[in-house]
């Protein structure tokens, strides 16, 4: 999964934060930047100052830079056409063909010597058919899905998915934006997510649920995230899905397992939770006091206790909300955040706890 960043010359970061970024970036092995030449509020005179040192880092680190062009945005590189080479010479790896360009204008591009990116939000069956038409190659296009900086325009995550199998359809490989509050991009300050149910989520449960939902590389769209944030994008990985909790129980033991162990939803779904395969066995060797008996809420992470006799260690995520039961401990509960992802654990997934 190739990951990545977004930089934004001439607006709020200055330029040592954005080659501060480029560095970070680098040193976790994300390799692909975003940026956008056709930002209304950027400041022209910063833009063309950075860029040259911008581009002259990136190309040291050997990193794919996207560049969002359209052609009224070509005076900003000082360019009277779009032309390859001298792009190439800059830096620029990728055009992210945005709007005003034809099938005709993207099929004769795609034959250069430059990878294009389509707009996964608002490419059609229609444009596909027509590049086809003009014998596109598609072996060097992807597509990146916008991001979407007022709220209440995000997309529904309907629509992502359906965007999603239309391009897949053409093994043309799909991104999507996140948000990071660490600074908010300007001019709007509420984040750049793809996903509105995105929209003020943390950097974290949002590139775990495009994971999910098939992104193939996920892009931090606002403009300085933290090194955590960018080190967590930089791990994320298909062997597991991690869901984060609060504990309720104290016991040092069965949190030692809680924490460390990887659990796999057994293969016989289970009506009103998700069971493990691996549970009674990883706790087996601890004495399960009865602590924390409640009513088994949602997202309610229980454990079997002693009274329960050769169940004692049976483990469950709780997906339709239950009585108390003296046998069971509630030993964690989701963070109410981590809840859209219970519906993603299938039979025979496998995931993580973390406290």
């Amino acid at each position: 999964m190739q990951n990545g960043i977004s930089i934004y010359l001439g607006l709020d970061n200055t330029l040592e934060e954005n080659l501060n970024l480029i560095h970070l970036a680098y040193k976790y092995n994300l390799n692909r930047i975003f940026t956008s030449f056709h930002i209304p509020e950027t400041d022209i005179s910063h833009f063309q100052q950075d860029l040259q040192t911008i581009l002259k880092l990136t190309q040291k680190y050997n990193m794919e830079v996207i560049c969002d062009v359209s052609p009224n945005t070509l005076a900003l590189l000082n360019l009277d056409t779009l032309n390859i080479q001298e792009l190439a010479t800059l830096g620029i790896t990728t055009l992210r063909l945005d709007f005003g360009y034809s099938a005709e204008q993207i099929a004769k591009l795609s034959h250069q010597n430059i990878k294009l990116q389509f707009n996964a939000s608002t490419i059609t069956q229609e444009f596909l058919d027509e590049l086809n038409h003009y014998q596109t190659d598609f072996q060097h296009i992807d597509a990146l899905h916008n991001f979407y900086p007022r709220e209440g325009t995000g997309l529904n995550v309907k629509k992502l998915q359906q965007q999603n199998e239309l391009l897949h359809k053409y093994n043309i490989s799909v991104g999507a934006f996140i948000p990071s509050y660490n600074k908010a991009r300007s001019p709007i300050k509420k984040g750049l997510p793809t996903l509105e149910i995105h929209r003020y989520q943390t950097a974290s449960l949002a590139m775990r649920h495009l994971k999910l939902l098939g992104i193939d590389s996920i892009f931090i769209g606002d403009s300085l995230p933290t090194e955590d944030e960018i080190q967590e994008l930089a791990n994320l990985t298909d062997e597991y899905i991690l869901l984060k909790v609060k504990k309720l129980t104290q016991n040092k033991d069965i949190l030692k397992v809680l924490q460390e162990s990887t659990f796999t939803a057994r293969l016989d779904e289970a009506d009103g939770a998700i069971r493990t395969q691996e549970s009674r066995a990883l706790f087996k060797q601890i004495y399960i006091c009865p602590e924390y008996i409640a009513p088994r809420e949602i997202g309610s992470i229980t454990l079997d206790n002693t009274l329960y006799a050769r169940y004692a260690g049976e483990m469950q995520i709780i997906t339709h909300a239950q009585k108390k039961d003296n046998k069971i401990n509630t030993i964690a509960k989701l963070l109410d955040s981590e809840l859209i992802l219970l519906s993603y654990i299938k039979p025979n997934s496998k995931f993580k706890i973390k406290v």
